[in-house]
């Protein structure tokens, strides 16, 4: 059985859940309650599945796998039906490229840890840290707006007529712009890709809100 541990708002997590919905591949989900005791993240048992005290982590076969992006390629890589990326190599680029967009440039700049150090270690009141939160998650979102009218892809989806890695990425990091109050009327490619796929039993399935966790 694979074990997924993680945490029903994180957006890594988020990723992971859908990838594993797409390909069909059954998985065992733990929750890590980031925010309980401190974090349990933070706690020995953990640290010792992910030095990095980030959530998700994936257990499989006795090997421990870290980082939602890595773990999908690997999903991807042993589930290969459906395929996660386009075919096409500069379109397989372009994708991975918006994917990272979101993984390694908006969503570090909101994570929890972050925040918790900007409000506890630089005693940063709540309201800066949202408005930390919209710049950041604002800005990025309009980049990747042109990016995706730039790739002028047809289809309902990111990168073609099927989701893929790039949907993965952009739905979790949507519904983290819905949480910080990020005004989306400017990104219709963005809005649309998302109705798209929420509209799937593998993205529905996925949400925070229908999580065993969920709060």
């Amino acid at each position: 059985m694979i074990t997924l541990r993680g945490y029903f708002r994180s957006s890594a997590a988020y990723r992971c859940r859908i990838a594993f919905n797409l390909k069909g591949v059954p998985y065992e989900l733990v929750p890590v309650h980031l925010r309980r005791d401190g974090g349990e993240q933070k706690k020995p048992a953990y640290r010792a599945l992910n030095p990095q005290a980030l959530v998700p982590a994936l257990q499989i076969d006795g090997a421990i796998l870290t980082q939602s992006l890595a773990i999908i390629e690997w999903l991807d890589e042993t589930h290969p039906d459906p395929p996660l990326l386009p075919v096409d190599r500069n379109e397989r680029a372009r994708a991975r490229a918006f994917a990272q967009a979101i993984a390694c440039d908006i969503h570090p700049l909101q994570n929890l840890r972050v925040l918790d150090y900007l409000k506890t270690e630089l005693g940063q009141p709540q309201a800066v840290l949202d408005a930390w939160c919209r710049h950041w998650i604002g800005e990025g979102l309009s980049a990747c707006e042109a990016l995706l009218a730039r790739a002028g892809q047809p289809g309902s989806f990111a990168f073609g007529d099927r989701p893929g890695l790039a949907d993965i990425c952009l739905v979790p990091q949507l519904f983290s712009a819905d949480r910080f109050g990020i005004d989306l009327t400017a990104m219709p490619r963005l809005t649309a890709v998302r109705a798209a796929c929420e509209a799937l039993p593998a993205f529905a399935a996925a949400h925070p809100s229908r999580q065993p966790d969920s709060e």
